[in-house]
């Protein structure tokens, strides 16, 4: 180990102890962080791929606790990561080396819930499906519902912009909050959007919606809640052929009818679902639609009839309609538990996430299926159909030299793919790490350029989770020059924000 080296290890020590000693100072026993055993759990979320252990993690108890952490590392220079759960499959609360990571876990507080208003104040670290869990009694519950609802935070939600299987009728996090509590950067509060529903001025509540934790840090959520439906009823639809259950989407979408979810899969992962969840999916099917319908009796039963149609006339081989509640929620079990279903059977899987127009549904996934024997990788297609979100799995293993980086290659084309198409990077997830290259693709020097404007008027010193969702105009340009040929395509180095 060089002089260099050393010294450089022992200033970033010297750091360390210096602004864990300022911490120590407001926070209690237990809330900060620092032994190498300790940090190390923090050192990813669900995208696994990417690793890096933070200098310090503080777990605040309050928002006072969680203002003055941001003070005190404003003053110091020191740049912040929130997490929620760690749920997230971009890499946005991927920690620093250089960095405090803030875990926003024991603010998990439901406030109030106000049955009349139709509204729920929460705090950050509230699991998604804790709300619904709350607001039941009342006949109410949250509509957004992320396959990881059971642990992901509402928080993270916001961050995100998080959608679900119900998103096509009920809209993703964005259309579902009313108010947001946020500290900036220097540790100020500031108090976005209303229970009204318009607010004068900028909508900085759909700015920070999405925002990934760059702008400010999220403490409080003020959610609305729905009405639970008198009836609900699923559909499944099996195909022989992929394309045909993606044109089936367009048709169903295209008579009017907005199923409260409409969701796809592929042979491989119906396989790996109904092997893990046994959900009664047919495994000779090469893809399956699973169509849910709520509202009313009567409204349900005539879209219900509609909806049969429409699947035997787009070729469908063979209809099944949930008889009860409970067959119901065991065909969206299948559903729900498609991304552990695949992790049983490779040692391990990439999850991408990106958006393209309904009609482009058979051509993207033809494309998907020659780019996977193209690299000689599986891919397993779980997506939100009905709003043109894919969610195609990349089965890898990470012990092959060289494997991870073409896993990466193919999940870059695939994006690119969408973009090509006329969609977009992302659906849920959010850009994160993963994306950040495929940002180069889809948005301008300019667009990038207005990005980084508003970037620096909230943080101006880019302090909050630096290196993440925007890439630099130089990079932009390093990636482009390496873009040229596929197949000698190098990443460079994520840098800082």
């Amino acid at each position: 180990m060089g002089n260099g080296t050393t010294a450089q290890m022992q200033k970033q020590g010297s750091i360390r102890e210096q602004l864990a000693d300022r911490l120590r100072t407001f926070l209690p026993t237990g809330a900060l962080l620092t032994d190498a055993e300790d940090l190390k759990p923090y050192e990813l979320d669900g995208l696994s791929a990417y690793r890096q252990v933070p200098m310090i993690v503080a777990i605040p108890d309050n928002e006072q606790q969680a203002s003055k952490i941001l003070e005190t590392c404003h003053d110091a220079g020191v740049p912040v990561v929130a997490r929620g759960a760690g749920t997230g499959l971009s890499g946005g609360a991927l920690p620093l080396a250089d960095g405090v990571l803030m875990s926003m876990a024991r603010f998990n507080r439901i406030i109030h819930v106000d049955p009349l208003a139709r509204i729920a104040r929460v705090q950050c670290g509230v699991r998604n499906l804790a709300i619904s869990d709350a607001a039941v009694q009342y006949g109410l519950y949250y509509a957004p519902d992320p396959s990881s609802q059971i642990a992901c935070t509402i928080g993270g939600n916001v961050a995100e912009n998080s959608g679900g299987v119900h998103c096509l009728k009920y809209g993703l996090t964005v259309h579902n909050i009313l108010r947001l509590r946020v500290l900036t950067v220097e540790g100020g509060i500031l108090e976005i959007g209303s229970e009204g529903l318009d607010t004068a001025g900028y909508d900085l509540l759909a700015l920070m919606t999405g925002s990934e934790g760059m702008l400010g840090i999220i403490t409080e959520i003020t959610v609305k809640l729905l009405p639970k439906p008198e009836r609900a009823q699923v559909v499944m639809a099996a195909y022989d052929d992929v394309k045909k259950a993606g044109a089936a989407v367009g048709d169903i979408i295209a008579a009017g009818i907005i199923p409260a979810g409409l969701e796809m899969m592929d042979r491989l992962a119906i396989s790996a679902a109904e092997d893990f969840v046994h959900a009664d999916y047919p495994l000779d099917a090469e893809a399956i639609l699973l169509c849910e319908l709520d509202g009313t009796n009567e409204e349900v039963s005539e879209e219900i009839m509609r909806v049969h149609d429409i699947l035997l006339k787009s070729g469908a081989t063979s209809l099944r309609t949930a008889k009860d509640d409970a067959e119901r929620l065991k065909l969206w079990a299948g559903r729900k538990a498609a991304f552990p279903a695949v992790g049983r059977i490779s040692p391990d899987y990439y999850c991408i996430d990106g958006t393209i127009p309904r009609k482009q549904l058979p051509l993207v996934l033809a494309r998907i299926r020659e780019l996977s024997q193209e690299y000689g990788l599986r891919v397993a297609n779980v997506f939100h159909a009905g709003d043109g979100n894919l969610h195609p799995l990349i089965l890898y293993d990470g012990n092959k030299p060289g494997e991870l980086e073409k896993t990466e290659e193919l999940g870059g084309r695939i994006l690119e793919l969408c973009v090509e198409v006329g969609g977009t990077i992302t659906g849920e997830h959010g850009v994160g790490v993963e994306k950040i290259n495929q940002m180069c693709i889809q948005f301008r020097d300019k667009e990038l350029t207005l990005f980084h404007g508003i970037k620096r008027a909230w943080d101006g010193n880019g302090l909050l989770n630096p290196g993440k969702a925007v890439p630099t105009l130089q990079r932009c340009a390093e990636f482009g020059a390496m873009h040229v040929h596929h197949g000698e395509m190098k990443f460079p180095e994520l840098p800082r924000f």
